[in-house]
């Protein structure tokens, strides 16, 4: 019986169909994601913006722009580690950049315009010879109109790896949509939790929050 040519096409059809499981082959000339490639953290969205206005010398104490300014007033502290958990790390630098008491990241005149997306309420800590810091700052509101819980963001400087990253963001446990929003997506836990337990001195929250640097962190050396 002679076979039509169409029958051969849809025949060679399917055995490719066959020979990948019905999965489309991967171009080995693709670029894998960068987590792949043997960046540190796997990049980070915004983190490069660390370096915009970095002071020359940065202490282990920060205060923020908007500690004089309307909002609780929160103090945050802790011990940066080495991988492991026991070693404290010294010459760490935290950047930190958050929203302001209304839930914005809110620009002031005369700031860099690359860094504008990261609002005026950013700062720098490196940490002391026991690897200690401490950030003074206001407690961030939630964005407006959404069901993310109020955080920190956060981005650790080793002295000795090339590449800046994220670490968990600071985030409270008395804050209501902070459950709900871990149960969609569960954090990373990188560095550790950023769950900060807060504690109260006079109108003065007070939360602690230790860091181990390469925890849960892609492409850290060993």
């Amino acid at each position: 019986m002679k076979l039509s040519a169409s029958f051969y096409i849809l025949l060679i059809f399917l055995t490719s169909l066959c020979s990948c499981n019905g999965q489309p082959k991967r171009n080995a000339q693709t670029p894998l994601p960068s987590q792949s490639q043997g960046i540190v953290g796997g990049g980070c969205d915004g983190c490069e913006l660390m370096y915009i206005g970095m002071p020359k010398n940065i202490a282990s104490v920060d205060t923020s722009a908007g500690w004089t300014e309307k909002g609780q007033k929160l103090l945050i502290t802790g011990t940066v580690y080495k991988l492991g958990g026991k070693i404290p790390a010294p010459d760490v630098i935290i950047y930190y950049w958050q929203t302001d008491a209304d839930g914005y990241y809110s620009p002031v005149e005369g700031m860099d315009p690359r860094a504008r997306r990261h609002g005026y309420l950013r700062g720098w800590v490196k940490t002391d010879e026991k690897g200690q810091y401490a950030i003074y700052t206001i407690r961030p509101a939630p964005y407006p109109k959404d069901v993310m819980p109020a955080h920190i963001h956060t981005a650790i400087k080793e002295p000795n790896i090339a590449d800046e990253y994220y670490i968990d963001e600071f985030v409270f446990d008395d804050d209501p949509l902070l459950l709900p929003a871990w149960k969609k997506n569960p954090p990373e836990n990188r560095g550790g939790s950023g769950r900060l337990r807060v504690m109260i001195s006079d109108d003065l929250q007070i939360a602690e929050s230790n860091i181990v640097l390469g925890l849960n962190i892609p492409n850290y050396p060993k």
